[in-house]
């Protein structure tokens, strides 16, 4: 049960990132125009309308680095932009929403020590669905290094989660991998 919450949670987060960063957009990067058309066929439901657009966010996150601190641990304070691409396509009935997101310099200190530590990595995310019954596909796979200076204070978290709703919004398919390891 808890998984499935936690699962959830985090497509209605990702969900509503996404919305966020369409929302709050600084440059728009379209293919040709907002309306493509994907095939010859002058028929209307033939097309797919695609919007692709890349933004910088400011990002700022304070995370706690177990291997920090000669393994004691510490406070991180990352802070820099964020580089994301989302491309949106409706094609009749259906949607599809790609978001890829990257650290752009995001650089940190870590509290108590004052080391310095790099943010990197890079987070994708693909969902998908139908306008007409609901089902929806949702998968996220996110690799985010926190690489400190020396060795043995890096912090790598890998995240895979995949989530499926049937047309009666049942989840029918769901996997939540998580590995996190300090090198």
């Amino acid at each position: 049960m808890k998984a499935q919450i936690t699962q959830i949670l985090t497509v209605t987060i990702l969900s509503i990132l996404t919305i966020c960063f369409i929302g709050c957009k600084k440059e728009m990067n379209t293919a040709s125009a907002n309306q493509t058309s994907l095939s010859a066929n002058s028929n209307d439901e033939a097309k797919a309308y695609t919007i692709t657009e890349n933004t910088q966010v400011p990002f700022a996150l304070t995370i706690f680095v177990p291997c920090a601190n000669g393994g004691v641990g510490d406070s991180v304070i990352l802070t820099g932009p964020l580089h994301v691409v989302t491309h949106m396509t409706v094609n009749g009935n259906n949607f599809s929403v790609k978001n890829h997101s990257q650290p752009q310099g995001i650089t940190g200190y870590a509290e108590t020590t004052g080391e310095k530590f790099q943010g990197t990595g890079v987070a994708q995310e693909h969902y998908k669905g139908t306008f007409i019954n609901g089902q929806f596909t949702d998968t996220f796979v996110s690799n985010f290094r926190i690489i400190g200076q020396g060795s043995g204070n890096n912090y790598l978290v890998h995240q895979t989660v995949h989530i499926t709703y049937d047309a009666n919004g049942v989840v029918t398919a769901s996997v939540d991998n998580l590995s996190i390891e300090c090198k």
